[in-house]
């Protein structure tokens, strides 16, 4: 038979990673395709291969997708297409009979070789449609198989493959993970710094890079400083207490679609004992796991929503320095039987104190009497006769940025002359001779001198940004305080207009931190210092004293301490 009379055909081969090792990989797949297409008189117009793709659906396989969009525009006027087993062209069933559909309608039929199913034929459609949903059947066990398989590597401690958390590296001959000495130290005070001294992730972030302590990089362009995501991760991972977790994160499908999945957060999975030692203790890791419970937690209120606790987190625990928070007490008056609601301060933190103690402030400060002492003592603050004259000079001051703009002008100096240092150097680099017997000797003498420029100049550049910020942040103080001074102006006349929340926002950006004794004094005063965030005057009472804080020449804030008359 001619060559030009033979029927044109597509043969489309697909495998994924683990069906190489059974008889499907893809030259065993083209030698029978293209045998059977010998022996049925067949022209192979174009061969389609989706190597390491899943079946489980039509998106992902590019190679599909473009062979059923060359039938649609019949662009080579095939009348078949060739595949291994039906398995190959997909194990969705809706998949497989859909894309049958959308050939046929094109003229095309689909030959599965090793099955002996022709779709041109009257029992092939029906054998199709009971092969494609016995193939997903498959797929779907071929997945619950590996899953159960590494579910059961984890019960035995073993490590399930992927990247070796931070803090450890891969053990491959025990499936496990053994201890980076360097890596782990830094472990240990994210946990320390964050369960122990209150510092938020971002705060231990910025304490790391600050320190100069740098991540191992995995890839070349893995970068070295520390961001909250690795923070977090740690923070959540059981791995550090010689854990080992499966099914923290599962797939779910989504509702209302046929192929979109989507992964999530499980509330139960499987916490084994690791094989490999652990980096903290279980102390350390339950406090950290409970502060992460508390700053995560979005309160559903169960009382009053006119209620806000003013104060909470502004007063600050006399042993361990943790801000105290609101809560809630209720209670049943036994003469009326009325259900009454109490709210208090108090500290939740259990935090160490030293090596031994755990803080044991238990006392429960009544919010009406806390709010009522703070608010009293800034009103006579606001009252005083000069407090408008300082109202008005701090409303009238310009924010100064003249000395970081000195500073940023001179580091913009070193960078040029570092950059005409650089380019000098990079023109003596070029017009070495490599006839010179002390070429080599010379070559590396200058790169090593271009690396440490370009170190300087990467260094210069991060200060000017970091000016830069400091310019910005100037700015926006001075904006935030301009508008503080402006309500306190008028303080006295709008206080008992706001709403709880309103005052919770005043206070949150009034005062920096609120301390207190451990017990009442004699004279039943409790409030020992207020820290504001923006200098304010204040004359106060008898034996109160009040003053600004400077460093370098800038105020910071003031501190009012409270002494006992």
């Amino acid at each position: 038979m001619e060559k030009n009379n033979k029927k044109k055909c597509y043969i489309y081969i697909r495998v994924s990673t683990s069906m190489q090792v059974e008889g499907y990989s893809l030259e065993a797949q083209r030698d029978r395709l293209t045998k059977f297409a010998e022996f049925e008189h067949m022209e192979i117009v174009r061969e389609y291969c989706d190597a390491g793709k899943s079946g489980k659906s039509i998106a992902g396989r590019p190679e599909f997708t473009q062979m059923l969009q060359d039938v649609s525009n019949d662009r080579d006027g095939v009348q078949y297409i060739l595949v291994f087993k039906l398995s190959r062209f997909g194990r969705n069933a809706a998949d497989v009979l859909n894309s049958l559909q959308y050939i046929q309608d094109y003229g095309v039929n689909l030959i599965c070789v090793e099955d002996g199913i022709d779709s041109s034929r009257d029992s092939g459609k029906l054998t199709i449609t009971v092969l494609s949903a016995v193939a997903e059947i498959e797929r779907e066990n071929i997945l619950v198989q590996t899953m159960e398989g590494r579910k059961q590597k984890a019960r035995e401690g073993k490590w399930n493959g992927g990247p070796a958390p931070f803090g450890y590296k891969l053990d491959k001959e025990n499936d496990s993970l053994s201890i980076e000495p360097q890596d782990a130290e830094i472990v240990r005070i994210i946990f320390n710094l964050y369960a122990n001294e209150g510092m938020g992730i971002e705060a231990i972030c910025r304490y790391l890079n600050q320190h100069g302590y740098q991540k191992s990089k995995l890839r070349e362009r893995d970068l070295t400083h520390f961001a909250k995501p690795l923070v977090k991760t740690i923070l959540s991972n059981p791995v550090y207490i010689g854990k080992i977790a499966y099914g923290k994160i599962v797939t779910e499908k989504v509702k209302g679609t046929r192929d979109q999945y989507r992964r999530v957060k499980a509330d139960n999975y499987l916490l084994a004992e690791g094989r490999h030692e652990a980096i903290i203790d279980e102390e350390l890791w339950l406090s950290a796991q409970m502060r992460r419970k508390e700053a995560s937690v979005k309160w559903n209120r169960t009382h009053s929503l006119e209620h806000e606790h003013i104060l909470s987190g502004l007063i600050r625990c006399p042993i361990c320095g943790s801000g105290l928070v609101g809560t809630v007490r209720r209670r049943t008056d036994k003469k009326t039987g009325e259900s009454k609601v109490d709210f208090y301060y108090r500290c939740l933190h259990r935090k160490k104190i030293d090596g031994e103690h755990n803080c044991n402030y238990k006392f429960s400060l009544n919010q009406n009497e806390m709010n009522r002492r703070v608010e009293e003592i800034v009103l006579d603050m606001i009252n005083d006769s000069r407090f408008a004259e300082f109202i008005k000079e701090r409303l009238e001051r310009k924010v100064d940025v003249s000395e970081l703009e000195k500073e940023r002008e001179q580091i913009r100096n070193q960078l040029r002359q570092l950059e005409g240092a650089r380019q000098k150097l990079g023109e003596s680099l070029d017009k070495l001779d490599v006839n010179d017997r002390h070429y080599d000797r010379k070559y590396n003498d200058m790169q090593e001198r271009m690396d440490n420029l370009y170190d300087r100049i990467s260094d210069a550049e991060d200060a000017i940004e970091d000016v830069n910020n400091k310019i910005t942040a100037a700015y926006g103080n001075h904006i935030t305080s301009q508008q503080l001074y402006r309500l306190l102006e008028h303080f006295d006349r709008v206080y008992d207009k706001m709403t709880d929340l309103e005052k919770k926002e005043f206070f949150q950006n009034f005062i920096d931190y609120i301390e207190i004794y451990p017990d009442k004094k004699a004279n039943e005063r409790i409030l020992k210092r207020i820290h504001f965030r923006f200098p304010v005057y204040y004359k106060g009472q008898p034996g109160d004293t009040m003053w600004l804080r400077s460093e370098n020449g800038v105020e910071t804030c003031c501190s009012m301490v409270l002494k006992d008359q």
